[in-house]
């Protein structure tokens, strides 16, 4: 049977049409063909592209500085145009005003525990250009981006910011503002203008962020002094707790429970060494989450040869950190007390430190209310002091 037509459909397939019928002639594609069409395929196939972190592996790592470039939206252009309406000449000029570029804005959120989510570009949404009849452009949406409380903002080495408090806000680059239509310009000696301006460009700059933990007491001592088991002992916190140094690697924040429903929150920093101030150890990166505490509690291993010495390396380390850092009202806890070699050690400490070192277990819980009653009395006067200011 001859076909009556043929057509072709594509390299390898033929429609013979005959009569009423319709068949399809299916040949093997070409070696050459395919191997063509495979180099092709890979030529303009993408690159793999870099996966970007999810929220949940992002809230792993503890990020308490980032450099951010803020670029605020630009301003929408003016419109030139006239007036038309039939029998009606001389309409005269109705353009309208471009819109406001959006501001960026630091906005303080107590749900934000680092600035791991923080990008390093931000862009504000760009203003719409104006329109006839005198219709306005519509202007940018304001861009919130979202940081902990006690985020210290800097240009260079200028603090421009500080966001101490949840709900505090900073604009940190403005929109650029609308250009103006011709309608603008209109005046007795100009009644047809055709001028109008373009948008302005929003505000550029480059901000320096650092995350200062904010709490009233903050636990400095050796790795290893049992800081983090101390914490567990008296708030809800839950940081990791391990036999072996720089288990903490990131500040922690636990809030005390009193009875006169006061909340005294006291913040875990992660263990400093001898030469701290020398970039040993963790070095002092986060040494900044001290400056914030307003009293110290000075975590003292009792297990450990000679506790008192470290006392006096952690004053030491702190005011080569920063001058009268050590001077803050403190407590000086002596931990480990439930080990049998540690009990032998409290008397030569109260001997040398005085007789307010508070030994307690924070693996027993023996001692804990003294600690807690101590913490309130610093508490208190704290707000006294401010209530005085």
């Amino acid at each position: 049977m001859v076909p009556s037509r043929l057509l072709s459909v594509g390299p390898r397939t033929v429609l013979g049409i005959v009569g009423r019928w319709t068949r399809v002639w299916l040949w093997p594609a070409s070696p050459r063909l395919c191997s063509a069409s495979c180099a092709d395929r890979a030529k303009y196939q993408e690159p793999p592209r870099k996966k970007l972190l999810s929220e949940k592996k992002l809230k792993r790592h503890f990020v308490d500085h980032r450099r951010v470039l803020v670029c605020g939206g630009r301003g929408g252009d003016g419109v030139s145009c006239f007036h038309s309406e039939p029998r009606k000449e001389f309409g005269g000029p109705d353009g309208g005003d471009g819109g406001s570029g959006g501001h960026v804005i630091l906005r303080a959120d107590q749900q934000v525990k680092s600035l791991s989510s923080v990008l390093s570009r931000y862009q504000g949404a760009h203003g719409e250009a104006g329109g006839r009849k005198n219709c306005s452009g519509r202007s940018g949406t304001l861009l919130y981006v979202r940081v902990p409380v006690g985020t210290l903002v800097k240009e260079g080495k200028e603090v421009v910011a500080d966001l101490s408090c949840p709900g505090d806000e900073y604009i940190a680059a403005l929109g650029g503002a609308g250009g103006k239509g011709n309608r603008f310009f209109l005046a007795n000696d100009n009644r047809a203008p055709v001028t109008c301006t373009p948008g302005e460009p929003g505000q550029q700059r480059v901000l320096f962020l650092e995350l200062k933990t904010v709490a009233h007491a903050g636990m400095v001592g050796f790795p290893n002094a049992g800081k983090s088991s101390l914490l567990r002992a008296i708030s809800n916190a839950r940081p990791a707790v391990a036999s072996y140094p720089f288990t903490t690697l990131k500040p922690h924040v636990g809030i005390v429970h009193c009875e006169d429903h006061q909340q005294i929150a006291v913040a875990d920093i992660p263990g400093i060494v001898r030469g701290a101030h020398q970039n040993r150890g963790l070095g002092s990166t986060f040494l900044r989450h001290i400056e914030r505490c307003r009293f110290l509690l000075f975590v003292v291993d009792l297990s450990e040869p000679e506790p008192w010495t470290q006392v006096e390396d952690l004053k030491s380390e702190l005011e080569k950190y920063e001058a009268g850092l050590s001077e803050r009202p403190h407590v000086i806890v002596a931990n480990k007390i439930d080990l049998p070699q540690a009990r032998a050690a409290l008397p030569p400490l109260r001997a040398r430190l005085g007789r307010s070192v508070i030994a307690l277990s924070a693996a027993t819980g023996e001692n804990l209310e003294e600690l807690l009653l101590r913490l309130q009395e610093l508490h208190g006067q704290h707000v006294a002091a401010e209530l005085r200011w």
